[in-house]
């Protein structure tokens, strides 16, 4: 992963940036940590996090969903080939794809996966349902990402 530092104002408005390499960022990436553990890592580290692709309009709403309720979640962008490699690891494959491999947006093809207090909610319909059910504003309490008297 990258630092950023910031270094004022341009004469157009602009922000010059300068990124350096460091270790200290919690989503910098290990060349000796595993796919496995780097995973099981993000997700023990984030209160709440996603598994997500850009071009599906599933994780879309997702984060949206999240968002609206006061939650800027941790999202992790993944390529097709990531979702094939952590899908193809048997000891991976339960924890980010949900286990039914068909990518219909419940937890299954790898994106979206919704991690909440480290533990799998699932994909949008399990998300949906959560929220539905009046169980998700209780659950982002109770790991820390919003407060009880939130008005949104």
């Amino acid at each position: 992963m990258q630092g950023v530092h910031r270094y004022g104002m341009l004469a157009d408005g602009r922000v010059r940036l300068e990124l350096t390499p460091t270790t200290s960022s919690p989503l910098a990436i290990d060349m000796a940590e595993s796919t496995e553990m780097r995973i099981q890592r993000l997700i023990s580290e984030n209160p709440v996090i996603i598994f997500s692709r850009s071009s599906c309009c599933m994780c879309h709403v997702m984060k949206h969903l999240l968002l609206n309720n006061g939650v800027h979640p941790t999202v992790i962008e993944l390529e097709e080939d990531e979702i094939g490699a952590i899908n193809n690891n048997n000891q991976v494959a339960p924890a980010v794809d949900g286990g039914d491999g068909d990518g219909d947006g419940d937890g299954g093809g790898g994106a979206p996966a919704l991690y909440i207090g480290g533990a799998l909610v699932g994909g949008l319909k399990d998300l949906v349902a959560l929220h539905l059910s009046g169980h998700l504003v209780p659950k982002l309490i109770e790991v820390g990402v919003r407060e009880n008297n939130m008005v949104l």
